[in-house]
């Protein structure tokens, strides 16, 4: 049924759209992991500021 669907998509919409919609998806979890990262990293950095202003 998946695959029918699929084919169905690509024959009506094109391959370039579902390439993309694919790409997007993938790629929002990469960057919401990113994110995560670099707060953390922010955290990390405020930490290290503050007990540097403290000595």
């Amino acid at each position: 049924m998946l695959d029918e669907q699929l084919i169905n998509l690509i024959s009506n919409n094109g391959f370039p759209i579902i390439i993309s919609i694919y790409l997007l998806l993938r790629f929002e979890k990469k960057i919401d992991c990113l994110e995560q990262t670099i707060q953390a990293l922010r955290f990390d950095v405020d930490s290290l500021k503050r007990r540097s202003d403290s000595d």
